[in-house]
């Protein structure tokens, strides 16, 4: 059904006219391969950015329980330690691997975001409204995504949240335009193969057939690069920001040192404690007087009890290589030694406790408290730390104490804890 318009059927001087485009390269090909080449990547990222959710204990398809649809039929397993370093590192990789594609393919598609008129039928509003959708939904996850990284949050809204609705506008856009894209994808690799065009190199490097409505130019210029090294170089990009971001994750650290872009560089300190700080003491207002001699561990279930760190230090040590794993992708192994969890369980009188509150003494700041669940407080390797690598932990990592739980995201391994109120 066509639809009127108050608009000039002309289009004005400048972009919306197909001749104002003069690249050789675009065409329905290049963007099908770019756009085939993007999705694997942004599934990786989909899924495991859900997982997180899942890991973070919102097992829902909207945050706080929006909708009430269940994720997946399972709560986050705690037995594999290194399960969120895994799933976190695919996501921030798979989705910075994915930027320097989505850009080459925003500019193979370029003309379409300037057609005129810009709504022609009911159909085209539809493929419309997907491409505003699809593009705008795009650059907000991917840049928000790609500064909260690097730490650094230039906006005054929450960012998981905003990240997080704003992912399923995407994918719900990228859904609709895949499935209206779906015949011009097969057309255009049925007529010029799948990889044919990347056989060729300048010399040999033709426009696409025009075809009116299409990202072709109908008056192309001699090209000045072929698609193989157009492809080549944004490929080539892609690789390299993915190695940089695997560099960042303990699963991969023969690499560490080619991690160019993790936001706090490489060097953390002297000794035992020289790796990865997410906050500092200082930021979250945790002074040396608050952790000194008088610190007291404040334990709560059927009964109560308040425990030294050298009291802490008395009972039965256990020690285990565990990953901290943060959202921004990076992670670190390191060798911890602590009291279990439900050694504490037991000494408040509260085994096989369905869940314990940690709160921690950080005045400033988010997650100063987090919710463990029944496997988490059971599972042999949840440890409340008190030593890292041979030494105690600093300042900066936790001390007097912090949790450590195998598979748990770094923000709810609390550090200065204060209290544990075991619940059943």
């Amino acid at each position: 059904m066509k639809l009127s318009s108050p608009l000039p059927a002309d289009p004005p001087p400048g972009p919306t006219r197909p001749d104002f485009w003069k690249s050789p390269l675009r065409g329905p090909w290049l963007s099908s391969f770019l756009g085939s080449l993007m999705l694997p990547f942004i599934v990786i990222c989909a899924v495991t950015g859900f997982l997180s959710q899942v890991a973070y204990g919102e097992n829902s398809l909207l945050p706080e329980g929006g909708f009430g649809f269940s994720l997946v039929p399972f709560d986050w397993p705690t037995g594999w330690a290194m399960l969120y370093a895994l799933t976190q590192g695919l996501h921030v990789t798979s989705g910075v691997i994915a930027i320097p594609l989505l850009i080459a393919k925003l500019w193979s598609v370029m003309p379409k975001l300037f057609e005129w008129p810009p709504v022609r039928s009911a159909s085209h509003l539809l493929e419309r409204l997907s491409l505003a959708l699809l593009v705008g939904g795009a650059l907000f996850v991917f840049f928000t995504g790609l500064l909260n990284i690097q730490l650094y949050y230039p906006w005054n809204f929450s960012f998981v949240p905003s990240h997080y609705y704003a992912a399923i506008v995407f994918l719900a856009a990228l859904a609709l335009h895949v499935t209206l894209k779906y015949t011009t994808v097969r057309r255009s690799f049925g007529e010029q193969g799948v990889v044919r065009p990347l056989k060729y190199g300048l010399k040999q490097t033709v426009p696409e057939p025009y075809r009116e409505d299409s990202t072709t130019s109908p008056e192309p210029a001699a090209p000045t690069v072929s698609r193989r090294a157009m492809l080549g170089t944004v490929g080539g990009v892609s690789v390299g920001l993915g190695l940089m971001m695997v560099g960042q994750t303990s699963v991969a650290e023969p690499l560490r040192q080619l991690a160019l872009l993790a936001p706090r560089g490489r060097e953390y300190g002297d000794g035992p404690n020289d790796f990865q700080v997410n906050k500092t003491a200082d930021a979250v207002g945790v002074t040396p007087e608050m952790t000194g001699p008088g610190w007291r561990l404040r334990l709560s279930g059927s009964r109560q009890a308040s425990l030294s760190r050298e009291q802490l230090l008395a009972m039965p040590q256990h020690t285990y290589d565990l990953p901290i794993a943060c959202v921004e992708g990076w992670s670190t192994t390191q060798t911890w030694t602590g009291v279990r969890l439900r050694d504490l369980a037991e000494a408040a009188g509260a085994a096989g406790a369905g869940q314990v509150l940690v709160k921690s003494l950080q005045e400033a700041g988010s997650f100063n408290e987090a919710i463990l669940s029944s496997e988490q407080i059971d599972d042999e390797k949840s440890l409340l730390a008190l030593r890292v690598n041979g030494a105690d932990i600093s300042m900066d990592h936790g001390f007097p104490a912090r949790v450590m739980v195998p598979a748990l995201p770094g923000v709810h391994n609390t550090k200065w804890v204060s209290s544990m109120e075991f619940q059943s």
